[in-house]
This record gives structure tokens, sequence and C-alpha cells, in this order.
């Protein structure tokens, strides 16, 4: 094929509509053509570029948002797509701002390979949904609670003083029970019912949050059961670490790539004869917050990192360098567990161990120092901790 045939295209991306656009492989255009944003308009922009000539590759606006649809039916289609970035106001507004001249700017960007990305990965789409209508639910119970809060403050005595001093569970649970009916003052019926109101909300975003919870970890566990299995890696964590890497997955060709994806490669901050690095700014901040709630998981409650903090401080290192560095060898733990297959040993058998003994789990629990609960958590594999699961299933073996 000659060399005028190889076109590079570049589409604008809308919630309605997609604007595609060809140049030839010295900025010449070739043509442009508006496409309504479906199944069928994605074939048709795609037959018109096909018509026009054999596209090397195409550039499009927003692969993650409008461009999204547009992005799937390109690759299905064989064609190598690639994320530009909007121009810059100065730039649209020296040259105008129209769809056409919007793809064409698309089309010239991926000419000139300036600031092109690769489009996000499809493959963890479904957990980041759930994802984010967690954290949704959750930031919006915390704001009812506050709301809640606030409302009681300068509610009138007699209702104040009833719920005085209650944790916000029990404040939580003796609201939404209430009879604001009760109330012979018309102003204290207002501020119950309104508190009602929002103690109903938590309770409803609640529930909500501990059924995508629990839709999360399955989902996390099916997808990477040695992730989910490490210390201090709880369903929302490492939810957060497999959608960075499943939306990045050129940033996983080696580990200090990873680490500069998530904020955690160490930035010189060396002066003089100081020598010393600080945490980075950058990065995927979602990601480096997983790390950061790894970390203080750890450092409160896994002896090993907690042997290892009580070493640095002995040797003059500050809390904000020894994070630093707890987050950099998490991240280089998170790597190998996204990379390799790691057998996660099972818990089925300690349960069945322990009755069989006719050992009781407050029995259990007395001998190593520990709550009921956490023996029975990790008896049904709710809490993960392999170097305890060991030492337990050594001793029930014994006893």
């Amino acid at each position: 094929m000659a060399e005028s045939a190889l076109l590079i295209a570049g589409a604008d991306t809308h919630l309605d509509t997609v604007h595609v656009a060809a140049i030839t492989s010295t900025g010449t255009a070739v043509g442009d053509r508006e496409f309504p944003a479906t199944r069928a308009g994605y074939s048709a922009a795609i037959r018109f570029l096909s018509s026009l000539g054999r596209v090397e590759r195409i550039g499009v606006e927003g692969t993650a948002s409008y461009g999204a649809g547009l992005t799937r039916a390109l690759m299905a289609a064989g064609i190598d797509v690639v994320e530009v970035t909007r121009a810059v106001k100065s730039t649209r507004r020296l040259k105008g701002k129209s769809d056409p001249l919007d793809a064409y700017s698309a089309a010239r960007t991926t000419l000139a390979g300036d600031g092109l990305a690769i489009p996000k990965d499809d493959a963890t789409s479904g957990l980041r949904a759930l994802h984010i209508a967690r954290r949704s639910a959750v930031k919006h119970r915390t704001a009812a609670i506050n709301q809640l809060k606030a409302m009681l403050v300068s509610a009138p005595d007699a209702v104040r003083e009833k719920y005085r001093g209650l944790t916000t569970f029990k404040l939580i649970e003796a609201i939404a029970r209430c009879r604001p009916d009760a109330m012979a003052d018309p102003w204290a019926q207002s501020v119950l019912v309104a508190a009602k109101l929002l103690a109903q909300r938590v309770q409803f975003l609640e529930s909500q949050a501990e059924i995508l919870q629990a839709q999360i970890d399955a989902l996390v566990t099916e997808a990477n059961p040695g992730l989910r299995a490490a210390y201090g890696i709880g369903p929302d964590t490492a939810a957060q670490l497999l959608i960075t890497a499943g939306a990045n997955p050129h940033r996983l060709e080696s580990e200090a790539a990873f680490a500069a994806l998530c904020g955690a490669a160490p930035v010189p901050a060396s002066s003089g004869k100081t020598t010393r690095h600080r945490l980075s700014r950058g990065g995927d901040r979602a990601a480096n917050h997983a790390l950061h709630r790894i970390a203080l998981v750890r450092m409160s409650s896994h002896q090993p990192t907690k042997d290892y903090v009580q070493r640095q401080l002995l040797n003059g290192h500050g809390k904000m360098e020894i994070l630093r560095k707890l987050k950099r060898a998490i991240a280089r733990e998170v790597f190998k567990l996204l990379t390799r297959q790691i057998a996660v040993p099972e818990y089925g058998d300690l349960r069945a161990a322990r009755q069989a003994k006719n050992i009781t789990v407050t029995a259990a629990a007395n001998h190593f120092g520990v709550w009921p609960t956490v023996i029975s958590r990790i008896e049904r594999g709710l809490q993960r901790d392999d170097q305890f699961a060991d030492t337990y299933r050594t001793w029930l073996k014994a006893a």
C-alpha cells in the first residue's frame, strides 16, 4: 500500500456524538465526519475512516469517559488507539474551537506523539464501579452522621439531654426508633423528624456499604487471592490496588515503575552534608492512600513491622522517613503479588482440628492472648494471618 494511504486519525467525543478526522503522515487533512455515539455510529465511523485509507493509529479524547465505547469498537477492529489530552486553553483561543477542529487537533497530536497515553483497561471496570459506589455510600453516611450530631447541638433541651452521651452507633439506633409525635413542643417535633430521617439514611447507607463490601471482597479474592491474603490488605485497599494496576498495565514492567505509579518512589531531598529522601507527591494518590493505610495497620499490629519501626527509631530516623520506607517496601511486595501467582494457605482445617480436640474458642484465645473473635475470624477465613495460623495449627496438633 502506498505511503499516502497510511492515515493518522483523531476523534473528538461527546455524550451523543463523536467526530472523527483523518490526516496523512505529513499532516494534510483528508476528511472528517460526525457520527452518533452508538454502536451503529461507531461502526459507521470505522467504515468511514477505512474508506479514506489504512488507519495506522487514532487518538481519542476521553477514552475512559465519552470515548470509552468508541475506544472498544476501534480496538475490536484492530486499530491502534492512544489517548490524547485536550488542547490547552491558550492554543484553543488562538485556533478556535469546534468539533472538526478538535478532531483534527487530536489527529495532529497523535502524529506528533506529544502527551499520549495508553487507554485504560476494562478488566477492572466492574470492580471500579463497585468501589466508587461504596466510597460514595461511606462518604454520604459520614456526612449524614455529622449533620445529625450538629443538629442535636442546637436542639431543644429535652431532645439534647435525652441523647447526650450516647455512642454514634447507639445514637443512630435510638433516633431511628424515636417517635417525634410524642413531643409536645412543635420545635422539638420538627428537630426529631429531621433527625430520624437522617438516622434512617445512615442505616440505609450502612447497609449499602456492607453489601458492596461483600461483593468487592468476593471479586478481589477471586481475582487475586494472594493480594487479599497479605497482612493488612482488606477488600477496599486490595480493590484500589487492583484498579490502579488494571488501569495502568504498562506501569507493571518493574517494581520501581509500580512504586512510582503509586507515589511511593523515593524523591531525593539532600542538601550539603545531609543525604535523605522524602515522600513523593506524584503518582496515583488513591493507590498511595491504600499503601498508607496498609502501612498504618502493620505499624500498629504486625509484630515484624513494629520491630522494624523500633529499630529505625533507635537509628535516629523520624516517623515520616520510616513511613516512606515502609510504603516503598509494601509497594515492592504488592508488585510481586500483582504479577505472580501466590499460593494461599487454607484455613479450613483449623476449626475442625480444634473441635476434634474439644478445645473451645475461648480456651484457644486465652492461650495465645488474643480475643476469641480473632480465633473465630481466622478459622472462618475472614481474617488473614498466615504466621499466626501456622502457630495455631502446630499448637492444635500438639494439644
